[in-house]
């Protein structure tokens, strides 16, 4: 029911420089698979397979790591090595690849608003790379929000709580439970402090979204950090009853920050790499 995904990556990464003078932050390895190609695996895990890319300058390695390179198949064909380059291939042929530049930084909601050319019609998914998300037992959160979606035709968001001292770090919503794990938003504020927070029922970075947020996006004014919030855009929709937020299943990192990136390492290599490797020599045995 929903083919297009939006993944905004504009943004200079500052928090890892020097490295992000020349690579861009989605771009760095969480083990040996960089941050965006795992998002991208979650989108087509969920049947998105129309891939929409916000970025910006200095971005273009993004694009081309989506594209085929001649000169390094050329020299790993037939080596041992070549299979290193299957799980890439897999992907890059299993999607649809479409770039478009965010020439001004106005916020996530302005870069929403950006790729409209490249949603085209109906509701879309969202994924902030920045935010790693690991679902061991069952679905990607994506897949979680596209039923959602399905049975109810709603914009929904991915949800957690979170220590009421980080609030003003997120979109902060509130809600009447619907059924577990699900609520409909009645209320959302952006980067609240501890005071003003509705909750402590922090908006991570998966969204599902209507087309009508476009439109919504169009006259929605600056909010906070003079940016165009899509939190702001959202609680439009929700007062008319149109926006819900679950509780997603799985784990969360933020690797927006050195901290979150490392603990993602560390979480991914014990647990995912290492299982793998596991299940390839059991195979080749």
């Amino acid at each position: 029911m929903i083919s297009s995904c939006v993944f905004p990556v504009a943004g200079y990464g500052t928090r890892f420089l020097p490295a992000t003078k020349s690579v861009p932050k989605e771009l760095l390895p969480v083990v040996n698979k960089p941050l965006l190609q795992y998002s991208v695996e979650e989108a087509l895990s969920a049947g998105m397979a129309k891939m929409g890319f916000v970025t910006g300058r200095g971005k273009q390695a993004i694009e081309d790591y989506f594209d085929c390179n001649y000169e390094l198949e050329h020299q790993l064909q037939g080596t041992s090595k070549e299979a290193l380059l299957d799980e890439t291939r897999d992907v890059i042929e299993a999607g649809q690849y479409s770039f478009i530049r965010q020439r001004q930084m106005k916020g996530l909601g302005h870069a929403i608003l950006s790729a409209e050319p490249l949603v085209k019609e109906g509701a879309f998914g969202v994924i902030l790379p920045d935010d790693l998300c690991h679902n061991p037992a069952g679905d990607g959160v994506m897949t979680q929000l596209a039923e959602v979606y399905r049975r109810y035709g709603k914009s929904v968001v991915a949800i957690e709580p979170v220590p009421m001292e980080r609030v003003s770090r997120f979109g902060v919503i509130a809600g009447e439970s619907i059924e577990d794990n699900l609520l409909q938003i009645t209320d959302m504020v952006e980067k609240p402090s501890v005071e003003e927070a509705p909750s402590n029922l922090a908006i991570i970075g998966r969204y599902i979204l209507t087309p009508d947020i476009f439109e919504i996006l169009r006259r929605t004014q600056p909010g906070k950090g003079g940016e165009i919030q899509i939190t702001d855009a959202l609680l439009e929709q929700a007062k008319q009853g149109n926006v819900l937020a679950l509780k997603f299943a799985g784990r969360r990192f933020d690797c927006g920050n050195v901290h979150g990136f490392v603990e993602a390492t560390n979480y991914f290599y014990q647990n995912v790499y290492c299982a793998e490797e596991t299940k390839k020599q059991v195979r080749s045995a």
